[in-house]
């Protein structure tokens, strides 16, 4: 009875599949891309306002930074300075938070919104936040995987012409997978360190009022870019296994 139910259940997961195809997939990897684009726009937009709006105490991106670390007990993490616009992010690598040049220097809420979120990525790694350590463990598979897969999946194709085989399309796929699987992963390392910031902020007093509802408004925007771009990896995702199922058909 089990083994009847499982089959019954593959094959109609298996007609979902086929029935989906590369035209809708691509349809929809389109609409998000459309979508990434408004969000990108809009948190352009929003980083714009709120880097207008000052600090009331003056600090620095930098220097709420180094607070942030100092009151978190965190002593092994320096904060420099990176070229660029919204460059900023966390290596733990070099254990270093590096700010870009509107947050580094900078003297507003958006400034200290971002500083923040960057030394929440420094928390969790002080405190092994397993999502963060599953995402730095993914993050040397999948810069390999990502550079490969399309020529593994046109390397399959080309041997599928001439053979009935096409394992080597689904390795390519799988390969796809890690970077979707790799960017679902983020999504709750990046919301989570948005969280730290603005508890901190709060209860720092750093921020207050239509001030703190500012910093959430431009991390929940930040975290959107996010979304989007984990949306377009299971997209991508579906679009391959369309491509290699329609084929075989």
């Amino acid at each position: 009875m089990l083994v009847s139910f499982l089959t019954a259940d593959y094959a109609a997961q298996n007609q979902m599949l086929s029935n989906f195809t590369t035209s809708e997939a691509f349809y929809l990897i389109i609409v998000i891309a459309i979508a990434g684009f408004f969000v990108q726009m809009r948190l352009q937009s929003v980083f714009d306002k709120y880097s207008r709006v000052a600090l009331p105490d003056g600090m620095t991106g930098a220097e709420i930074a180094e607070r942030m670390l100092r009151e978190h007990n965190i002593r092994n993490v320096r904060i420099t300075h990176v070229a660029g616009h919204l460059t900023d992010h966390f290596n733990p690598a070099t254990m270093t938070v590096n700010l870009s040049d509107s947050v580094y220097s900078g003297r507003s809420v958006a400034a200290a919104a971002v500083a923040c979120h960057e030394c929440g990525h420094a928390i969790q790694h002080a405190e092994g936040y397993a999502p963060l350590a599953m995402r730095s463990a993914l993050v040397p598979v999948v810069s390999f995987s990502s550079r490969a897969a399309i020529w593994v999946i046109m390397l399959g194709l080309i041997m599928t012409a001439s053979s009935s085989s096409d394992l080597i399309c689904w390795i390519g796929i799988a390969m796809i997978a890690l970077s979707a699987v790799f960017s679902i992963v983020t999504l709750p390392v990046e919301y989570n360190a948005s969280a730290r910031a603005l508890e901190w902020l709060e209860s720092s007093r750093i921020l207050a009022g239509a001030q703190l509802d500012g910093a959430r408004i431009s991390l929940r925007w930040a975290a959107r870019t996010y979304l989007v771009a984990a949306l377009s990896a299971i997209a991508s995702v579906l679009y391959y296994v369309a491509l290699v199922s329609g084929r075989r058909r």
